[in-house]
């Protein structure tokens, strides 16, 4: 390939072959990528037949936007596809993710204030301007963990969360960034008094009791989904069962007819945050799907199946 009768060639004949200028090559090389073999009698670079490969190479992996250490460490391998630059791919992949997520959601929110009546324009920017583009949802844990009763276990409070704190889509509509933005607002201003926001349960149940509450409600709240999917209306069954099964086991009582008229009554009066599951929904629910039931519209089914049999 290179005419020179030692099989070498300058740094300029190498980036002519391989389409690019001095200057490239001899960034790669003074970073160490592309060794050169010899000095010419004046000093000059001097490069042999593999350096076009390993150059044509270092091109495809920065058009890749590996960056150079990353580089480095893949030609340091003896085999450029091996796991060094499967774990580079993988990481620019997530970085091109989450960069394209953001993308979006910055490309939702300008619809969003674009489509808005003109007077309405100021509270949405401030709205939307108060979250970050992909959207943590840090905020709304912080708001359960601090609603939830304390020193709850670990694990009972990660599981409530999981299912408490909605995961912004990937490609949101216009109508889910601003849900989104209103659910961000709402957690960002929780009550003023924390005890006050708590249904009477937490304080009776304590710390380890919170635990089996939650666990018997988590289990309530599906089989309710399933009638809700269903389109039935609140009606006794098994899940308004396992529903009053968890109070009963944080009193220590019975489940007997005169406990849930007792506690049809003390539901009734607890604390409500109807806002923040109405919002779960319409951040959940993508553009014409059907809502899926969140924990709080079950919620407010069983009591309804509740309120229907205790006043028979």
């Amino acid at each position: 390939m290179f005419t020179s009768r030692d099989g070498l060639c300058s740094i300029g004949e190498l980036a002519e072959h391989a389409g690019v200028t001095v200057k490239t090559v001899r960034f790669y090389s003074d970073r160490g990528l592309l060794p050169e073999a010899s000095r010419s009698a004046g000093g000059h670079r001097r490069y042999g037949p593999e350096a076009l490969d390993r150059l044509r190479l270092i091109r495809s992996l920065r058009a890749l936007d590996l960056p150079v250490p990353e580089v480095h460490r893949i030609l340091d391998e003896e085999d450029a596809a091996g796991r060094v630059l499967e774990d580079a791919v993988a990481g620019q992949l997530r970085t091109l993710g989450s960069q394209l997520r953001a993308l979006r959601w910055r490309e939702a929110g300008l619809r969003l204030v674009q489509e808005c009546l003109p007077g309405e324009r100021a509270d949405r920017l401030r709205l939307i301007g108060a979250v970050a583009a992909p959207p943590s949802t840090e905020a709304l844990a912080r708001f359960w963990r601090a609603w939830l009763p304390p020193r709850m276990p670990a694990r009972a409070t990660a599981a409530f969360l999981e299912v408490a704190v909605v995961q912004p889509p990937d490609d949101p509509s216009p109508a889910q960034v601003l849900a989104f933005a209103r659910l961000y607002a709402l957690a960002a201003r929780p009550c003023g008094s924390v005890e006050r926001c708590q249904p009477e349960a937490h304080k009776t149940a304590g710390s380890r009791g919170s635990a089996v509450l939650y666990a018997g409600l988590a289990e309530a709240y599906e089989l309710a989904g399933g009638q809700l999917r269903r389109n039935r209306v609140p009606a006794p069954g098994e899940a308004l069962d396992c529903f009053v099964a968890a109070y009963a086991s944080v009193y220590g009582t019975r489940d007997t007819p005169e406990f849930r008229r007792l506690l049809a009554g003390q539901l009734a009066s607890d604390p409500r945050i109807d806002r923040y599951w109405e919002l779960v929904a319409e951040v959940a629910t993508p553009p014409g799907g059907r809502p899926e039931p969140t924990p709080g519209v079950a919620h407010d089914w069983l009591l309804e199946a509740l309120d229907a049999q205790t006043a028979a």
